[in-house]
């Protein structure tokens, strides 16, 4: 048979030439890889794209939509209630405690405001420690529990021991880690998330009044706050069934110095300086209105008693407008300068206030200061966070200005009270002034600082 033929190589000359090719294709193979061992290799940018890290929000999907879902429910039962206390307290002036003063009642609404702030900025940092489970259901259960010990209060006391203190705490405990949490799910969407949730509060403080006058008209004062308090039990299983941390704490979450709750830098910045104390101001005058307007209604003849309720609920309705639109415009116009609209508008209806001589003029009245006051209080959270010159001070600067707000809530009102005397001879000339006056001083401050950022950074946008 014959042999097969060579099938590579015709001669031993040629086997041998292919040999040391090899050779040297390896022997340059190998100079060029430790040569290039030698740097590091180039990211590449165009071939593949960045592979998302853990930390990042995923500004979207089911689980962060139900965060949303959750937050807009905490906000029902906390600003959602505190906007209400206008029926309660002309309930309480005419029936329940009509031996105490105006005053006096106001302290319990005026309460619940401000132990929302205090107890926050002990809240703030338990959230980031790891504690968010534990803040959310025991704050919703302290919650309902003090709207329900409510319906069985019959002395002043007791109402302020649950309708203040125990619902106040219980609402400190929730709000802030709710605003929170939003952070770990949304970063370019984060504006529209929190004006998303903010409207859980102008929708409950529309409800909730109608829902009260209803049930107390027929059926007394004890069912007409208990139906309250079990709209708030089913609201609160919302948040307790949805709502998780997407990120576990950091070490910096679990420092214990008291560099977390103070920034000393905050001090000697004037921009925050003096949008702190525009703050101040605007939070001692901006809930007269919530606070009095049914009792104005009913003791000047602006309404009948059964439709004075309703007017806090124009309140809260024009709040849902107010709330969402300046937060939507606030990265195109500025934060600030949105706030430092809403504070005028607010001003300018405070004013306003006092040529209401019929109900259109009270219903007017209710939408438009419902809108401009809600604008005021969403673009605060918004307005710190520009403000502040590092992302790490953001939660002491909010809790140090927190605090600001919190002693203004909690004398503002009483103070209004104060003025008023009475329902039987009311002052209503110097109420009225006390929180036109305290909107336009807040207005002045605000506008202040707008002048040293534009110093600061030359531009109006802000």
């Amino acid at each position: 048979m014959d042999k097969d033929p060579e099938p590579a190589f015709a001669s031993e000359s040629d086997r041998t030439e292919v040999d040391v090719s090899i050779q040297l294709e390896e022997q340059k193979n190998t100079a060029v890889t430790a040569n290039l061992s030698e740097y590091p290799e180039p990211a590449s940018t165009s071939q593949q794209p960045p592979v998302p890290t853990p930390d990042d929000p995923p500004d979207g999907g089911l689980q962060a939509w139900l965060q949303v879902l959750g937050s807009t429910a905490i906000l029902v039962s906390t600003w959602g209630v505190i906007n209400t206390f206008g029926v309660f307290q002309a309930h309480y002036e005419t029936s329940l405690l009509s031996s105490h003063t105006s005053s006096q009642i106001s302290w319990i609404g005026s309460a619940q405001g401000a132990l929302l702030f205090f107890v926050g900025v002990i809240a703030g940092p338990l959230y980031d420690a790891g504690y968010f489970r534990h803040l959310l259901i025991t704050g919703q259960a302290l919650t309902v529990l003090g709207q329900f010990m409510t319906s069985l209060c019959t002395t002043y006391w007791q109402v302020m021991l649950a309708q203040g203190v125990a619902m106040g705490c219980g609402m400190g405990l929730t709000f802030l880690p709710s605003a929170a949490i939003l952070g770990q799910y949304f970063r370019r969407h984060r504006a529209l998330a929190l004006g998303l949730s903010s409207v859980g509060s102008p929708v409950a403080g529309t409800v909730f009044p109608v829902v009260f006058s209803k049930v107390l008209s027929k059926s007394g004062f004890g069912w007409a706050t208990r139906a309250i308090a079990f709209i708030l039990l089913g609201v609160s299983t919302i948040p307790v069934a949805f709502m998780r941390t997407r990120v576990p704490p950091t070490k910096a979450g679990r420092k214990r110095d008291w560099s977390y709750f103070i920034d000393n830098t905050a001090f000697m910045d004037w921009p925050y300086v003096l949008f702190v104390a525009g703050g101040l101001f605007a939070f001692l005058a901006l809930y007269v209105p919530f606070f009095y307007i049914q009792l104005y209604a009913t003791s000047r003849g602006v309404s009948g008693e059964s439709f004075a309720p309703y007017l806090v609920t124009l309140l809260n309705v024009g709040s849902i407008p107010g709330r969402v639109i300046p937060t939507a415009m606030a990265d195109r116009w500025g934060s600030l300068n949105l706030a430092i609209v809403c504070a005028a508008g607010s001003t300018v209806m405070v004013f306003c206030w006092l040529g209401i001589r019929g109900l259109g003029g009270a219903v007017v009245y209710a939408l438009f200061y419902g809108a401009f006051s809600g604008g005021v209080v969403s673009l605060t959270p918004s307005v710190l966070v520009s403000l502040c010159p590092d992302m790490g001070r953001v939660g002491a600067r909010m809790g140090m200005s927190f605090v600001v707000s919190g002693v203004a809530i909690l004398v503002g009102t009483p103070i209004a009270g104060a003025i008023l005397g009475n329902d039987r001879d009311p002052r209503w000339l110097g109420t009225i002034l006390y929180s036109a006056f305290g909107l336009l001083v807040a207005t002045l401050f605000y506008v202040s600082a707008r002048i040293l950022v534009y110093r600061r950074k030359q531009t109006w946008r802000a």
